[in-house]
């Protein structure tokens, strides 16, 4: 993947162990300092939020190319790195099936964040550029991964939570599952027991970019003691994608 330069920013794949850091320092600062997250492997002296399958993942970082700074990342696995891994890393709260034995190309997308001081402008948007470049490149089918609602009260998410399960389940070739006593039934509530729009302002940015381009979400959702955070499975299948995302990706990858 090249370097994607529009005068402040650029997209490109971390190559070296200290810009992988800088995406595991930014990944400190927004989901340990700031969400209260947590894990066996976060440096707490070095200020490194570290997993595991770091190592097997592609690590897109977004610089800010006036400060030589990573403003930006997301994680990224296909499927013959997740081989290499031994699993996805979303397999451990989702039942991955139904991808795993379609035949097609999947992509698994994580760690997603932006420095707090880039948030609500086009950095996102950079990131997205970059991700729509790289499933080009890769032939990629179907996009998936576990997006969070920051804290543990899923009372707090009911409405929420009942709105993605009444309006964005996924077609059944595409349903995920949330695993074992995690699980969280996200049908709490029936439709006529909450106002739709009012329960969309509390769904969190990036589910609702997912699904404004044409994403669904798995059944259940996962409770994640540890990161602190009750956890959907989005999945974007681009067979199905709406055509703002069809000329967003042509785009893109032109």
């Amino acid at each position: 993947m090249n370097a994607r330069t529009q005068t402040q920013f650029s997209v490109r794949l971390a190559e070296t162990q200290a810009e992988r850091e800088a995406a595991q320092n930014l990944r400190y600062r927004v989901f340990v300092e700031e969400l209260g997250g947590a894990g066996v492997m976060v440096d707490h002296v070095a200020q490194l939020e570290t997993d595991r399958f770091d190592p097997y993942f592609d690590h897109m970082l977004l610089i800010d190319n006036n400060r030589s700074e990573v403003v930006g990342v997301y994680r990224l696995m296909r499927r013959d790195q997740a081989r290499a891994a031994g699993q996805f890393y979303s397999e451990d709260e989702y039942d991955l099936s139904v991808l795993l034995t379609s035949g097609r190309s999947i992509l698994e997308l994580g760690r997603s964040c932006v420095d707090s001081n880039y948030r609500g402008g086009i950095a996102m948007f950079h990131l997205w550029n970059g991700l729509a470049q790289y499933v080009a490149e890769h032939d990629i089918e179907v996009l998936f991964g576990v997006a969070s609602f920051h804290g543990t009260n899923v009372t707090k998410f009911s409405h929420a939570l009942s709105l993605l399960h009444h309006r964005h389940l996924a077609p059944k070739d595409l349903r995920v599952r949330a695993r074992g006593d995690a699980f969280q039934n996200m049908n709490i509530m029936d439709e006529s027991q909450f106002d739709a729009r009012a329960a969309m302002v509390s769904v969190p940015a990036l589910i609702k970019a997912y699904l404004r381009l044409g994403g669904f979400v798995g059944e259940g959702a996962y409770i994640d003691h540890a990161f602190n955070t009750v956890d959907v499975c989005l999945v974007l299948d681009t067979a199905r994608m709406n055509d703002r995302l069809v000329k967003f990706y042509q785009s893109a990858s032109a």
